[in-house]
Formats: C-alpha cells, structure tokens, sequence
C-alpha cells in the first residue's frame, strides 16, 4: 500500500471546456492515458502513445521545466506538422509528475 502518494492537480482546456483534474504520480503510464480515460476523447492517442501520430499535441502553460524536455520520437513528429514551440508537447511522451501541478494544459485540435 503506498502511503505518501502526492496528489496532483492542474487545469485542462479542450473544446471551449475547463476542467481540474486530480491524479497521482503513476496513476497512468502518460498523460496521453489520464486524458484518454478522464475526458473520453475520441480519435485522441491513436497509436498508442509511440510518439509518432500526433494525435495527442497539447499546449503546456505554468508547467515546471522537467516537463518541457523533449525525447524519442518527440521532437520529429512535432517538426513535420510544424510545431516548434517549446511548450507543445505530445501528450504520449509526458509522464505525470508533480511537475505537472498547478499547470493549465491545453488539447491542440487537429
């Protein structure tokens, strides 16, 4: 049983909607999952958190600098649609961390 699990919150804005959103570190393997599983969206993640799709771009505001660190297959997929901004991200190579607490994120519709 794991007692000092650290609750984290942060904002989502998807479709004109805001919603909090309250988690814990490892509760899902990526963000791109928690999304997934809390807002119910479709065509979101559509290869399964790879890196390669780009279905799950979001926008990260407030976000601690751990968060902004990109890897993998990341920085390609981003490029070929023409994301180059520092805070986009793919919601598939972004772990749940503290990092992650007191931030708005925004879902990049296609």
């Amino acid at each position: 049983m794991i007692t000092d699990r650290k609750n984290i919150c942060f904002t989502v804005i998807y479709n004109g909607t805001i919603r909090t959103i309250e988690t814990y570190v490892h509760e899902y393997p990526s963000l791109m999952f928690l999304l997934r599983d809390k807002l119910f969206l479709d065509d979101f993640g559509e290869c399964g958190g790879v890196g390669r799709c780009a279905t799950c771009v979001i926008k990260l505001n407030d976000i601690k600098e751990n968060a902004l660190k990109k890897d993998r297959n990341e920085p390609a997929t981003l490029s070929k649609l023409g994301y180059t901004a520092e805070n986009v991200r793919l919601s598939c190579q972004l772990y749940v961390t503290t990092d992650l607490e007191d931030s708005q994120i925004e879902i990049v519709e296609m």
